[in-house]
Parts: structure tokens; C-alpha cells; sequence
């Protein structure tokens, strides 16, 4: 039985399911109360939802990515020569890593799924990644509860061989739904918001002003009246100069009414918005009105986005990559110490503790430093009046530490 002969089933049916963002899908962009169809492309019309998804999908795709092997608790890199490395170097024949890293957070954010269609070669081992448009794919479950996917509306069942799904926040354990779609009347009220001050503008309603006369006048007649007003009050070398008008002509100044301009405060609104849907700082959507309640420094702006907003991202994001990384145990490690580096005075400090505690040697500080390693530089010390408790031995150990 495919995944979709049961929508019409009675909901105790144990052979279920279709998520309600496949669902959404189906049917396109929905008209909400505003009158404006919503859809994910475009919700990224938005320059609060752009800015958005870019800064949080571009930060993650331009971290560093890399396979580890975990052995009896002990994390090691696997060498550039393993399929899982080579793979996370190159996953696609002509994107760049970063370029499909930030496609599928992308996809995750917007349409809350991202699908990538496997290629493997003769001897089954994954060698490409292709990223594949949510809408063009539907999830669900088969009545023995193996999860499967249907491509373009076809008959094939496709299993996690084919596609490697990655959902965000769902509620039915088969797929994740769709922020835009959750957030349809918020964004709609946007978008309509931006189509009525488009508007707003487009029909003249800013005029700054309307020349009237008690007689009636020909078309040529008023637009030399026109003509003769402009000449008369524009340009510098006009100003402050008394305009004289015959015929009964009266010049009334027009003002937006209060109605009307009120578009320009929801405007404001809409970054606020934005930032609470995908839980991004408003300082990073370029508004700077308001104060961040994280903190007063950039640092400590940058570290609150790391764990509030891109860790959730990023460990979706590796345990479901890490799925598909063999041989196991292999799994896939996103690295963000670059993002919570401090200054060069609070990275020297941090640095001295952690080297003269013997937590780190002095390649390894370099090397998170980006610095080329140094003969000697992997041995780590401590400090000649520390030692176990109860002994005076400070002989080098066996592993080379002293």
C-alpha cells in the first residue's frame, strides 16, 4: 500500500501518515485574512525574511564541516583519504560545499524539510549529494511504519537509501512544518502592508500639493497654469519668493492622512516579527532601534546567536548528516569556535589558562588560531608544583607529557 492511499482513512488507521506542512504543499500559497497569497518564495520576497534566512544559513555553511571517528570515547579526525571526508569535501560535481550547505538550511528554515537525493557508486558507497526542492517531494510512512518518500506525484516509493531527509520542528515524527506557513497570517499582513504603501506611492496619493481655480479651464489652459506654478516655485533661486497667481488660482498643500501613514510603522513591526519567527537577533536584520537583551558587546551577541538560534541548526543538521557518513562509528562535526572567539587580548588569556593547566599544547593553539604547526609544539605541560595528590614525581610521562 503507498504512503497516500490512507489520507482519507480514519485517523485510528495505524497506517497514517501525511504531515500537515506535505499537506500545505499540495495546495500552494493560502489567501489569508489580509487578501495576499503567502508562499515560502514568497515570504523571501521580504527583506526581514531574507536577511534572516541568509544570516542564519550562510553562517552555517561557511563553517568548517568535518568526519570524526569515535573510539572508546575518544574523538579522532578521519584522514582526507576516507569516503566520509571525501565526501563532506566535495558533496556535489559543481556546487561549492558552502553553496549546498546553505541550500538545505534554507530549504529547512523556510519550508521547515530539506531532501537530498543520494548517488552512490558501483560498490554502494555515497559520492554525491543533490538538493532537492521541498515541494517537489512528499514524506509519509507505509502501514509497517518504514518511512518513504514520493517524488513529483509518481508511483515509486523512494526509501532512505535515495533521499536523505532532514525536517526541522514537526509534531508528527515524518516531517517538519513549515515556519511561513505556521507564521501565514503574520507574514500576510506584511506583505500586505508593503503592497499598500507600493501602492500608496504609486497612485500619487503623495502629491505635494493641488492648484485649483473657480473657472473652468482647457486641458492647455491648465497645463500651462502647471507649467507656469513649477517655474515659479521650484529650484533654489525661487525660494522664499512671493508666488503671484491669477484667475481666482489658490495653491492647497496636501499631507498623508494619519491612516495612511500608519503603513510606515508596521514597516518597523515587520523586523520584529521576523526576528521572533526564526530567532534571530534584530541587530542582524540591520535594526538597531532597539536594544539586544543578549548582551552588550558584539562578543556577546555573537555567543548568544551560537546557542540560542544556530546550535538547535546545527544539531539537526549533523545527527542527520552523520546517518549517512560510513564506515561507522564516523559521524560529522560542525566546528563553531571561530564564532565564539573573543578579542585578541580575551583569546591570549584563555589561551595561557588552558596551556598552563596542560589542556592545550601549543599546536593546538595555533592551530585554532589558524597557524601553521611547530616542531615540538604537541607536548603539553604543567606547572612543576602541581602533580597527583600525594606524590612529588615530576618526571615526563609515558605519553610525552611532563
Amino acid at each position: 500500500m503507498t504512503i497516500f492511499s490512507p489520507l482519507f482513512a480514519s485517523i485510528e488507521s495505524p497506517q497514517v501518515s501525511i504531515s500537515s506542512a506535505e499537506v500545505g504543499l499540495l495546495f500552494g500559497g493560502e489567501t489569508v485574512s489580509s487578501g495576499v497569497s503567502v508562499t515560502e518564495e514568497k515570504a523571501l520576497g521580504l527583506s526581514a525574511v531574507f536577511r534572516a534566512v541568509n544570516v542564519v544559513a550562510g553562517t552555517i555553511a561557511s563553517l568548517p564541516i568535518h568526519a570524526f571517528r569515535d573510539s572508546n570515547g575518544a574523538r579522532t579526525p578521519v584522514s582526507s583519504s576516507h569516503a566520509a571526508a571525501r565526501l563532506l569535501a566535495a558533496p556535489h560535481p559543481d556546487m561549492t560545499p558552502f553553496e549546498l550547505w546553505e541550500t538545505v538550511i534554507a530549504h529547512m528554515m523556510l519550508w521547515g524539510n530539506a531532501y537530498l537525493w543520494l548517488r552512490r557508486d558501483g560498490a554502494g558507497q555515497i559520492t554525491e549529494l543533490w538538493p532537492v526542492h521541498p515541494g517537489r517531494i512528499r514524506a509519509g510512512r507505509t502501514s509497517d511504519l518504514r518511512k518513504v518518500y514520493q517524488l513529483d506525484g509518481g508511483d515509486i516509493e523512494l526509501d532512505d537509501r535515495r533521499i536523505l531527509h532532514l525536517p526541522s520542528f514537526g509534531y508528527d515524527g515524518v516531517s517538519g512544518v513549515s515556519p511561513v506557513r505556521l507564521a501565514k497570517e503574520g507574514l500576510g499582513l506584511v506583505m500586505a502592508a508593503e503592497q499598500y504603501g507600493a501602492r500608496l506611492f504609486g497612485s500619487g496619493s503623495l502629491a505635494t500639493g493641488v492648484l485649483q481655480t473657480d473657472q473652468r479651464l482647457t486641458q492647455d489652459q491648465a497645463d500651462a497654469l502647471q507649467v507656469r506654478w513649477r517655474q515659479k516655485h521650484s529650484g533654489l533661486s525661487s525660494a522664499h519668493e512671493t508666488i503671484v497667481l491669477d484667475s481666482g488660482a489658490k495653491w492647497t498643500q496636501l499631507s498623508i492622512p494619519p491612516e495612511d501613514a500608519q503603513f510606515l510603522e508596521s514597516r518597523s513591526f515587520q523586523v520584529s516579527e521576523v526576528a521572533r519567527l526564526f530567532g534571530v537577533p534584530p541587530h542582524m536584520l540591520m535594526d538597531t532601534e532597539k536594544v539586544t537583551s543578549w548582551g552588550t558587546g558584539i562578543e556577546q551577541q555573537s555567543i548568544g546567536f551560537v546557542v540560542y538560534t544556530l546550535r538547535t541548526w546545527l544539531v539537526r543538521f549533523e545527527q542527520r548528516l552523520s546517518r549517512i557518513l560510513t564506515p561507522q562509528p564516523v559521524y560529522a562535526h560542525v566546528t563553531v569556535e571561530g564564532l565564539l572567539r573573543g578579542d585578541s587580548a580575551q583569546r591570549a588569556a584563555f589561551y595561557s589558562s588552558m596551556f598552563q593547566m596542560g589542556a592545550l599544547s601549543t599546536n593546538e593553539i595555533r592551530d585554532l588560531e589558524e597557524m601553521t604547526p611547530v616542531d615540538g609544539g604537541d607536548v603539553r605541560y604543567r606547572p612543576l608544583n602541581m602533580g597527583a595528590l600525594g606524590t612529588t614525581d615530576n618526571t615526563p610521562t609515558t605519553d610525552g607529557e611532563s
